[in-house]
């Protein structure tokens, strides 16, 4: 039944686990921080309790985005297998670190040593993806793994908040800790190789179509990406990207209890919809990259209708209205998230896919500063979120005006691969 289509198996099916996991380790936290008892247990109170609350998400992000340059080098010369067990050790530990944290401060150092261990995740991603599929179908493998970004959340802050009810705070990081264990790092080790051409059981013919040449792909990667301003346009918008997307994700929870009023039970519904439509955004934008062709103008309209929903949340009286244009705001910037990754490859080859993917991936350090950020806006204007989210919608304004840059050459391209019969692969 999968004869031909072994990849999906072997690479997307472990990818898709390595992002469905460890995004509820990454961003788990902003449930976490609703509980009062972990608050009460941290210290995590006072007038700068919000600030303290960001800082928390803020030192993981810097340690996450400076660690994603670190493991482009180590993946691009150990193979992205190796790297993968090995980051998934790191923050196995510690997640049971986390759990075991008695102060504020050894749970600070946790995060940061657990942002060290996840900042391979991206590059990784990119690696296997770029030697493992078709330029065809980058746009499909792209979709696969990053469900997995925006599932895991959605199911995991209901799998957090009933562990949390039923235990306490610190039985939410060993659990995450134990599906790390047991089931991405057996995945890696027992289905994934760094190449096709090493794979004991996929066919030659499977291997064959994984590496056809597309003359006009090959063409346009020959430049070193770091060469070409587009790559850099990309990364500045990843940073407005990554400012929304965090400073949305983390403080969601909270803005929906203490600022809209929502019981924990409707705090859950509506942060795992929200996560929900980011997949939602994913999948749809998947299927149009492929089929038009057009990223930059994808953008564009995505920033756009990001500043549109966060100014609905901040003039609209109901707090369900606000709430969803919260979600569908961060949905939105899932589907940039995607985006940004075809990006990657596009500008990028096999040999600096991992380097690639590692600085780009440093502009996640964007969403540590909008964690502590808000926290500290929303401390100085007397817990309104009001301030901080005029700063997102800014940021969105930005990131919308950063690709408009790129939409000419985009359209000269495009122009070009009709009228010569080939199409540019994204």
């Amino acid at each position: 039944m999968l004869q031909g289509q072994k990849r999906w198996l072997y690479i997307a099916v472990p990818i898709f686990f390595f992002w469905f996991f460890g995004q509820i380790d990454k961003v788990g936290i902003s449930v976490i921080q609703t509980d009062p008892g972990f608050l009460s247990d941290l210290g995590l109170t006072g007038p700068d309790k919000n600030a303290k609350i960001g800082l928390i998400s803020f030192i993981f992000m810097i340690s996450y985005s400076c660690s994603n340059v670190f493991w482009g080098i180590i993946i691009d010369k150990l193979g992205a297998r190796k790297t993968a067990v090995l980051g998934l050790l790191v923050w196995t530990a510690t997640m049971v670190m986390g759990g075991l944290s008695t102060s504020y401060e050894m749970f600070l150092i946790s995060r940061i040593i657990l942002g060290i261990g996840e900042g391979m995740m991206i590059p990784i991603s990119g690696k296997f993806i770029s030697n493992w599929f078709n330029k065809r179908e980058l746009g499909r493998a792209q979709s696969s793994w990053i469900i997995g970004n925006y599932l895991g959340p959605a199911v995991g802050a209901v799998i957090l908040i009933l562990v949390i009810s039923t235990f306490h705070w610190q039985a939410a990081f060993f659990v995450l800790a134990g599906f790390n264990l047991f089931i991405n790092i057996p995945m890696f080790l027992f289905l994934t190789r760094n190449t096709p051409e090493e794979h004991p059981r996929l066919s030659k013919e499977e291997v064959a179509y994984i590496r056809q040449k597309d003359e006009a792909v090959d063409a346009e990667t020959k430049q070193f990406f770091a060469k070409d301003f587009r790559f850099w346009i990309v990364w500045f918008g990843n940073l407005m990207s990554s400012f929304l997307f965090f400073g949305i994700s983390i403080w969601l929870p909270t803005y929906l209890v203490e600022a809209k009023g929502f019981e924990r039970e409707a705090m859950t519904g509506i942060t795992s919809l929200s996560w929900l439509f980011a997949l939602g955004f994913v999948l749809v934008g998947g299927f149009i990259a492929d089929k038009k062709k057009r990223p930059s103008i994808q953008a564009t309209i995505l920033f756009i209708l990001t500043a549109s929903f966060l100014t609905i949340a901040v003039i609209a009286p109901n707090p369900i209205v606000a709430g969803v244009s919260m979600g569908l705001a961060m949905g939105s910037q899932g589907g940039m998230f995607h985006l940004t990754n075809l990006f990657i490859i596009k500008f990028s080859t096999p040999k600096t896919a991992g380097r690639a993917a590692g600085l780009m991936g440093f502009t996640n350090i964007m969403g540590g500063f909008s964690s502590y950020i808000m926290g500290w806006v929303r401390d100085s204007s007397g817990g309104d979120f009001g301030p901080s989210i005029i700063m997102l919608i800014v940021a969105a304004i930005m990131g919308f005006a950063a690709y408009l840059f790129m939409i000419k050459k985009e359209a000269a391209e495009y122009h070009l691969s009709n009228t010569s019969g080939n199409k540019v692969i994204v």
